[in-house]
């Protein structure tokens, strides 16, 4: 690409204009090069290779939900239209200098999930009927060179997950997509890259993907009998040989796996979720690891393989395309062999810099059609819904929300040996400002309700413990006697601009029953750790050793709020699935609303027993 913006001094062209600036905006920061041992100065390469990770259906910067430009409060712009501006401008840099090879461009997976772009063209208008993923049509048009599957890429079942693949013009790799009885890989595991240098041999560059093994957990009902996935560590033992003997000189690993050591499943199974640390320290013949999944901004981190000595780079460039990894590695001829001598990795910042008019001029009639859907009619309402009085008192909104995780939960266990046990589920009022009118309803009245990204789990927990989630919650409000009535900011100790210390309306949760109420007062004369009264189920009180499946949040179960019991309840249910989504889902496809369904005033706050009155 040429637009007249370099000049050239001596043998070494200099990069200027619109590149410089753009790069230099992002946070772009000039390496040099490997300089070798005192006396004996190197000749080297350097291969620069690009990528993106955890996208979730982002092109433009636009909150679908909202129906407005995505500006969060750290101002991180998203997509792959501005993604792109920084692709070029790092292409054309390197095109710029002398003997420099072409860079490549990876994504570690989360693709196509997340955004109401990437569901409408999976369930509204899905690509099995011809039309080309707005994903795979972005993808292709920066020019990708591999791509890593990633948990959320099975959400919407093996047919769509098929097309796409169909619809890119690079590889989908997934070394640990495993045939359910062969253990043969169905997906590509590796494809190698040979990179053109200057005046000497090209640069093979293999580049294995792995994807997350909890998707045997989370996507169970698409993938049970049908596909099964190894651990990251183990298939990257297996494979990583394999590359290097197919004429590897570089090995770049495109792991759909955090980088530090945990499980969100526990023991469910035999292999962690986050390997990719693990994986660099104890597999030989690693170069370097984009990483995904864990949605984390890592610019660099350098690790030691315990085999060989070697270090290994790693890069994590967040999510959505807020940023843009950039690795760089620095090759030398060693007995007419590349190896690597040095490595490198920085993140670009996207929100720098303008979208590419060429992405967005390719995919806006598709962002059009969306943004008409999340804002038509998708149901109606008996009555209005409103969460403004939510944290004080039992409202229809948040019952709502209840009601469709408890659903959801209940239905997917059946079959299970939890399918018996009473199922509860944990709300939060996220949004004061959420409300369904009464009439019409359209996608975005619907998600409002549900403000975050977050994914639902289910867990058993007792009755004491139960009790005690409660309690935990209940310190929410403050200590007050008498019946009031009190102002708002007289009973809670929520964030306000007066209390910015205080506790944000997220971290109170409420509980709700779904065959039969879950019923409980809280006394806030009392202390708090002692304020959870006449708590019952079904109008029988609630025993200690009663046990319960509690429907809660990804957010929650992970430890947020650092609520008791729940990060170490056994889960029974995880299949990743966005709990916003299934609100959307519930209302198209019952077409109504109507909170004489589920809307039970199951909870009040009291004062030495008796009702209080709070005004907004």
């Amino acid at each position: 690409m040429d637009n007249g913006d370099s000049s050239t001094i001596g043998r070494r062209t200099v990069i200027g204009g619109a590149a410089a600036t753009a790069l230099a905006a992002a946070g772009f920061q000039a390496v040099p090069a490997y300089a070798g041992t005192p006396g004996r100065p190197a000749k080297t390469v350097r291969l620069s290779v690009m990528g993106t990770t955890d996208l979730h259906g982002n092109v433009f910067n636009w909150d679908y939900f909202k129906n407005a430009e995505y500006d969060d409060t750290a101002h991180n712009d998203i997509g792959l239209a501005k993604v792109s501006t920084l692709v070029k401008a790092v292409r054309e840099r390197i095109a710029a200098e002398r003997r420099t090879p072409a860079p490549l461009m990876l994504d570690a997976g989360d693709t196509i999930q997340g955004t109401p772009l990437a569901y409408y063209f999976a369930k509204i208008q899905p690509i099995t009927g011809g039309h080309v993923h707005p994903m795979a049509a972005a993808m292709n048009a920066i020019g990708y060179d591999a791509a890593a599957l990633g948990n959320h890429e099975f959400n919407y079942g093996l047919d769509i997950l098929r097309k796409f693949q169909q619809q890119l013009k690079f590889p989908l790799l997934g070394a640990n997509a495993q045939d359910w009885s062969t253990g043969l890989p169905v997906f590509p595991p590796y494809v190698l890259k040979r990179v053109h240098v200057p005046g000497e041999r090209p640069i093979t560059v293999g580049i294995l993907g792995l994807t997350n093994p909890g998707i045997a957990i989370w996507d169970k009902a698409n993938v049970e009998n049908k596909i099964k996935f190894g651990g990251i560590v183990e298939l990257a033992k297996l494979w990583v040989p394999r590359v290097r003997a197919a004429g590897a000189d570089v090995v770049i690993v495109a792991a759909h796996s955090g980088m530090d050591l945990s499980s969100s499943y526990g023991d469910a199974l035999p292999v962690p979720e986050n390997a990719s640390v693990l994986m660099a320290e104890t597999v030989p013949g690693i170069d370097a690891v984009l990483v995904g999944h864990a949605h984390l901004e890592i610019p660099e981190r350098l690790v030691t393989n315990k085999v060989t000595g070697q270090q290994v780079v790693l890069t994590e460039p967040l999510k959505w395309g807020m940023r843009l990894s950039l690795i760089d590695l620095d090759l030398q001829k060693e007995r007419g062999c590349w190896k690597v001598v040095g490595r490198h990795s920085q993140v670009l910042n996207a929100n720098t810099v303008e979208a590419d008019p060429h992405v967005v001029s390719l995919l806006q009639a598709d962002h059009d059609k969306v943004v008409g859907y999340v804002n038509a009619k998708i149901g109606t309402c008996t009555e209005a819904m409103s969460a403004a009085t939510a944290p004080w008192e039992d409202t229809a909104a948040l019952d709502f929300v209840n009601f469709i995780q408890a659903d959801a939960v209940s239905k997917a266990l059946a079959g299970t040996p939890q399918a018996a046990l009473p199922v509860l589920a944990i709300a939060a009022p996220f949004n004061r400002a959420a409300a369904i009118p009464a009439g019409d309803v359209s996608v975005r009245d619907v998600a409002g309700l549900y403000i975050f990204d977050n994914t639902l789990l289910a867990v058993t927990m007792t009755g004491a413990q139960i009790t005690d989630y409660l309690e935990f919650s209940a310190s929410y409000f403050k200590q007050v006697s008498g019946p009031g009535p009190f102002q708002a900011d007289q009973v809670t100790n929520a964030v306000t601009p007066t209390a910015p210390n205080g506790t944000p309306d997220y971290n109170y949760d409420i509980m709700g029953g779904l065959t039969k109420p879950l019923a409980y007062q809280i006394d806030i004369a009392k202390p708090a750790g002692s304020r959870i009264s006449d708590l019952t189920y079904g109008g029988a009180p609630v025993t200690a050793d009663q046990q319960f499946v509690v429907a809660v949040n990804n957010y929650r179960q992970s430890g947020g709020g650092n609520f008791p019991h729940v990060k170490t309840a056994p889960v029974v249910y995880n299949r990743q699935v966005e709990i916003r989504q299934l609100m959307i889902d519930y209302v198209t496809a019952t077409g109504e609303v109507n909170p004489s369904t589920f809307h039970t005033t199951d909870w009040s706050l009291t004062s030495g027993g008796a009702p209080i009155v709070v005004t907004a």
